[in-house]
């Protein structure tokens, strides 16, 4: 038996303010709209953010979805077409209201990356081909 991945869910306490985060700031399109549950329109996997009461309410109170959350528990990674579109994207997205966690530099794997948060703290990549190390 082989299984395909469908979906991502995150989860958050306050999902309006992370879904207008993901609108606002990265530009992806909300397609389903609740309280508890936003969905955007993504090709190939599914991309979604419920809130943790919901979930836990869905899985009978399960104690994972009760606790607090501490650190990193994902990174979207997002690839750029050239390092001046990173830089370009990077210092748009802090603009806008992303946490800058750090600028574009050359990374030893022949990469230009960047790090930024997003109102949850979840901290993500923007990478680029460093067309230096091809």
């Amino acid at each position: 038996m082989r299984i395909q991945l469908e979906g991502i869910t995150m989860l958050s306490k306050d999902v309006a303010r992370l879904a207008r985060f993901y609108q606002d700031v990265l530009g992806f399109h909300i397609v389903v709209e609740e309280a508890d549950y936003v969905e955007f329109n993504n090709s190939g996997v599914r991309l979604a953010i419920c809130s943790t009461p919901l979930m836990a309410d869905n899985t009978k109170d399960h104690p994972s979805f009760l606790e607090e959350r501490k650190g990193q528990s994902f990174e979207f990674n997002f690839q750029c077409d050239s390092p001046e579109e990173l830089n370009a994207l990077y210092q748009e997205y802090v603009a806008k209201g992303a946490t800058a966690i750090m600028e574009p530099v050359v990374k030893s794997w022949g990469h230009v990356t960047a790090f930024f948060a997003d109102p949850d703290g979840n901290i993500h990549s923007l990478f680029a081909v460093n067309p230096e190390s091809v």
